[in-house]
């Protein structure tokens, strides 16, 4: 006799960072940031690099003018950093490890995706274009937002604009930064941790890696997690 088969939880919705989740663009970043410092005189370390992964990019222009010392403003040194990583993203899209294959297994179950990333429109396009048409059902860019991450209003705009509460839907974030804003809509998250370390707290679960994760495995990582609801800002 055959045991019956276990049903499958799978989320209302998954929300996915861009940077260092979907797309490993962080030394993008970085080597623009190096490339501006050379170009300006300023001076810049590893350690500022990485204080600025999951940031709001005009809060990371303003990082870069005071610590890089260079006579820009932050909207003249985010303009800077755009060109240089949309160039390099034009001719190469560095795929997180199961990535495309886990967005493609939610859209073969009918799970909608939303992008929720930072990064600006004119960057998230290029990556858009390598991508089936309507991967995602809605895209938050850090332009459309008055607060960015670690606020949560990021979240709590893609979990409305596909209809749905914010503690339906599963997050994946690669940052501290991200998480904590994930957390305080109320999603329940898988970290994913990449270029700096995350955090353990509340409504958190943690993997190594995307490969091998499909929709009934992120159902099954995030079914015991109960989401934990809307949080004071740290």
């Amino acid at each position: 006799m055959t045991a019956p088969a276990m049903s499958t939880h799978l989320p209302a919705a998954v929300l996915w960072d861009m940077d260092g989740t979907l797309v490993d663009t962080e030394p993008y970043w970085i080597d623009t940031e190096y490339a501006m410092a050379e170009k300006y005189g300023g001076t810049w370390s590893h350690e500022h690099a990485m204080n600025l992964v999951g940031n709001a990019l005009l809060e990371s222009g303003e990082y870069i003018r005071r610590h890089m010392g260079i006579d820009r403003s932050p909207q003249q040194i985010v303009d800077e950093l755009l060109d240089g990583v949309v160039a390099r993203v034009e001719v190469e899209v560095p795929w997180r490890p199961g990535a495309l294959e886990l967005l493609s297994d939610l859209r073969e179950h009918d799970v909608p995706c939303a992008l929720v990333t930072m990064s600006w429109q004119r960057f998230v396009d290029p990556i858009l274009a390598r991508l089936p048409a309507a991967t995602f059902a809605t895209v938050v860019t850090g332009d459309r937002v008055e607060f960015g991450k670690p606020h949560p209003e990021p979240y709590l705009t893609a979990a409305a604009e596909l209809g749905l509460a914010a503690q339906h839907c599963v997050a994946i974030e690669d940052s501290n930064t991200g998480a904590r804003s994930a957390v305080a809509a109320g999603c329940t998250v898988l970290c994913v941790p990449h270029h700096v370390p995350i955090l353990e707290g509340p409504g958190r679960v943690f993997a190594d890696t995307l490969d091998g994760i499909d929709a009934a495995a992120l159902g099954r990582l995030t079914a015991a997690y109960t989401p934990a609801g809307s949080v004071p800002q740290e």
